[in-house]
């Protein structure tokens, strides 16, 4: 995707493919969404969603009928069960591609193994001393700490626009950043991207979620693209799962306020929620 240009973009998705996700509505899990009835394809709904919003943005007509309503959501669905008949052995990654014909394209690929907690969460782990030191334990489903990711900050700034509000195939920015911040494929590490005026926009394949008095908080972005609003990131699918279900809530975070060695979690719709700690150079 080095290649790609403003000029010949295309509007794109990461989804988790994961026949385990079967299992979620017989082991307790509760007010997941999409995943609340048997489908092996991780809140594929809000992928859904998200590429129409931008499709939508850009005016591309045809793509919008394509993925619009109810006919909308069951062609892509077809779609999915149609490119992953041949997969047997766990779960695996799904780059869906949309171009302004509407036409569909995909890449696929092998994918670790998340425990479930961590896909659906009822809550992220409290960062109150309160909590930790209690004997009390939360019940519910609650997201393992494990990996741990390293979390770094980019050391060069990264001006909002379309294409950091809306998920593309033009990614310069972000794999600029990646390259800043010597990460190589596959490594258990994420850099956190900062606009112009030092907030935290995101990181380069996750949205990320800080303990900010005494609750969870994550960088803000309008609904719709706006220069003027919000920290300048993107709309991710699992942001929006959990500010839905008051995981977390919106707020600005400058990147100044990072502490070395902070929690921070992180999360995308290929892996769900992921511990991370920020490691400031």
């Amino acid at each position: 995707m080095s290649s790609v240009t403003m000029d010949d973009f295309q509007i794109f998705t990461s989804i988790r493919y994961d026949p385990e996700l079967l299992e979620v509505p017989n082991l307790g899990f509760s007010n997941v969404g999409w995943n609340s009835k048997p489908s092996p394809f991780y809140m594929f709904d809000l992928h859904r969603d998200r590429m129409l919003r931008a499709a939508t943005h850009w005016d591309w007509t045809v793509a919008i009928a394509s993925m619009s309503g109810k006919e909308g959501l069951e062609y892509f669905e077809r779609f999915l069960y149609s490119i992953t008949t041949d997969l047997v052995n766990g779960p695996h990654r799904l780059m869906i591609t949309l171009a302004r014909d509407g036409s569909l394209g995909y890449e696929k690929s092998p994918l670790p193994g998340t425990h479930l907690n961590n896909l659906h969460p009822e809550y992220l782990p409290s960062q109150s001393p309160d909590s930790r030191s209690s004997t009390l334990v939360k019940e519910g489903k609650v997201p393992v700490r494990d990996p741990i990711y390293d979390i770094f900050l980019d050391n060069q700034k990264t001006s909002k626009s379309e294409f950091t509000h809306f998920k593309t195939t033009f990614r310069d920015v972000y794999n600029d950043a990646r390259r800043r911040a010597l990460i190589k494929p596959g490594e258990k590490k994420e850099v956190l991207i900062v606009n112009d005026d030092g907030f935290v926009m995101e990181g380069t394949i996750s949205t990320p979620y800080f303990w900010r008095n005494g609750r969870w908080v994550t960088p803000p972005v309008p609904k719709k693209f706006d220069p003027l609003q919000g920290s300048g990131g993107n709309d991710g699918t699992t942001r929006r799962w959990a500010l839905e279900r008051n995981l977390a809530t919106e707020e600005v975070v400058l990147a100044e306020s990072l502490v070395d060695g902070e929690e921070c979690w992180i999360s995308n719709g290929l892996r769900g929620f992921i511990c991370g700690k920020v490691i400031l150079h």
